[in-house]
Order: structure tokens, then sequence, then C-alpha cells
């Protein structure tokens, strides 16, 4: 709970200083176009995955197996826009980096281990 408050105090303080850093080099107004462009960017962009990622897990359902890794992308994605739709560039870049499929794949296959891991440890117990 103390990681949450001191990452909801620190990130946007570290946003405000880059978006007043890149404001004095290129302009406060291209700062505000660049956020709403990275926005709406982003937003399009998860939205295709979402959809290519529910009919993936409509098709393995149909096929009859579970759509394990189309849950774990669909978190990815979720949590990719609501980053995305967070203003800030830094935000933005953990943002692009969960919803695009070249960078999620990667965090995909970390977070299939560790689920595995505590899967393996009795932690969390999954029945059919």
């Amino acid at each position: 709970m103390r990681f949450i408050i001191l990452a909801l105090l620190i990130i946007p303080a570290i946003e405000i200083g880059v978006f007043i850093w890149a404001g004095g080099i290129i302009g406060p107004w291209w700062i505000v176009g660049l956020i709403l462009l990275t926005g709406f960017v982003g937003i399009s962009i998860a939205k295709q995955q979402g959809t290519d990622t529910w009919h993936r897990a409509q098709q393995s359902m149909m096929n009859g197996q579970t759509p394990a890794v189309e849950i774990i992308d669909g978190i990815c994605i979720f949590a990719g826009a609501v980053f995305l739709l967070t203003p800030g560039f830094l935000t933005d870049i953990v943002g692009f980096v969960l919803v695009l499929p070249i960078t999620r794949t990667p965090l995909n296959n970390i977070i299939q281990r560790y689920v595995q891991k505590l899967l393996n440890k009795g932690v969390i117990i999954y029945r059919k």
C-alpha cells in the first residue's frame, strides 16, 4: 500500500518536470498536442488490440481451450489503455509497452511464468 501512495506522489511530480523541461524546448502548445496525439493513437491501438484479443479468446473457448494467454493480454491491454489516458510521457511509454503486441508478448511470458510459480506453490488454487 505504501508503494502505491508513494507512486501516486512521485509519478505526477516527474511528469510535471518532464512537461516543463520539454515545454521549454519545443513549446507548451506542442506538448499539449503531443499529449492529445499519444492519447488518441494509443487508445485506437488499444481498441484494435482488445478486439483482436477478444476474438482470439472466443476462438479458444470454441475449441474447448482455456483462454489463459488472451486473459493476460486483455489485462495488459486494459492497464495500457489506462496509462495512455493518463496525461504524461512516461505513462504513455508504459501504456504503449503494454498495448503493442511486440512488447506485450515478452511481458506476457514473464507473467505466465510468475502465475505458474504461484500455482506450483499452492498460493493460487485453480479448479475446473
